[in-house]
């Protein structure tokens, strides 16, 4: 009698053994925006964790409160799409949720340094940038006290590898000016005075490939790109995109939608920079331009909700969290 028990036991063991190691083979996105369980208007900062463990921080910004904020543990490496503040991170919350969703509070200064070279400093990860970016945040780093050597420069064309995952940078059109108040000298006064920023080289956008297979682009802020087609697509296989949607300095729903539905073409989207409280008690608002963008696309489109990790299979397939 107790013999006849064994198969469904093995059996059981055998699903629930499958199980694990399913989970285990995802990908976790956990978006660290300014108010918890909402999509708020200057959210940017994902941190990705490949299944071996490797954990990558995108575009911290403003959300992120500098490298003592206790949603970030270990981080290996930040990458950067362009110095723009609300990327680049020129002030942070004194504390979680300061302010609204609609205004949040980012009244703690983080210049000249930045709050992303203070994270690659308290954090000692690397700083993976591009354009002519590396040069002047290797001397911002090291006056910080960290390393030159963390500053890694990858251009389009070109890619590293950081643990299971593979970096390669892409192409994303932008602008690019430094604002004055990250340079901090007689140079910074004079550029402030005649409304100039220092060009530091093209924006651009990234493909992580992880360890599971799953490719993800970060679109950086951007418009419309063949190489959205003939790169990202075309050549990097990209299944889940993170598209930034919010009109006037980036695509709007309309462009986004395109993008998504004509260019890329992935399995799945997560909304990105839309410079709107999209969300109220973490449901979508109506008459939103985020609204728009998931009633024009033809595949999942994924809510970054702060604090709330998501997880993505090798083919992009959201198996928890969303």
């Amino acid at each position: 009698m107790h013999a006849t028990r064994w198969p469904a036991v093995l059996a059981g063991a055998a699903m629930m053994t499958a199980a694990a190691f399913a989970h285990a083979d995802t990908v976790k996105v956990t978006p660290l925006g300014s108010h918890d369980g909402e999509f708020c208007p200057l959210d940017r900062a994902l941190v990705f964790e490949d299944p071996d463990g490797t954990r990558i921080l995108y575009d911290a910004g403003r959300t992120v409160r500098g490298p003592d904020d206790p949603r970030l543990g270990r981080i290996d490496v930040v990458l950067l799409s362009h110095v723009h503040g609300d990327h680049l991170g020129d002030a942070i919350q004194a504390e979680a949720n300061a302010g609204t969703c609609a205004k949040p509070d980012f009244s703690v200064k983080v210049t000249p340094n930045s709050n992303s070279v203070d994270i690659v400093v308290g954090k000692k990860a690397k700083f993976i940038v591009g354009g002519e970016m590396p040069a002047f945040f290797q001397n911002r780093v090291e006056a910080a006290g960290g390393e030159r050597s963390q500053v890694q420069l990858v251009r389009f064309g070109a890619s590293t590898r950081v643990g299971g995952v593979d970096i390669a940078s892409v192409p994303a059109v932008h602008s690019n000016g430094l604002a004055p108040i990250f340079i901090g000298s007689e140079y910074a006064k004079m550029l402030s005075e005649v409304g100039l920023t220092a060009y530091v080289g093209p924006p651009g956008g990234y493909v992580l490939t992880f360890s599971n297979g799953l490719a993800v682009y970060l679109s950086g802020d951007t418009g419309i790109t063949a190489e959205q087609d003939h790169v990202v697509r075309g050549h990097y296989g990209a299944k889940l995109a993170v598209l930034n949607i919010g009109g006037t300095f980036t695509t709007g729903p309309r462009e986004a939608a395109y993008v998504i539905n004509d260019l890329v073409r992935p399995a799945a989207v997560i909304a990105s920079h839309a410079n709107e409280p999209a969300t109220e008690g973490g449901k979508l608002r109506a008459g939103t331009r985020t609204e728009a963008f998931i009633k024009a696309v033809e595949v999942p489109v994924h809510l970054p909700l702060s604090g709330r990790t998501m997880a993505f299979d090798g083919a992009a397939k959201c198996t928890s969290g969303c």
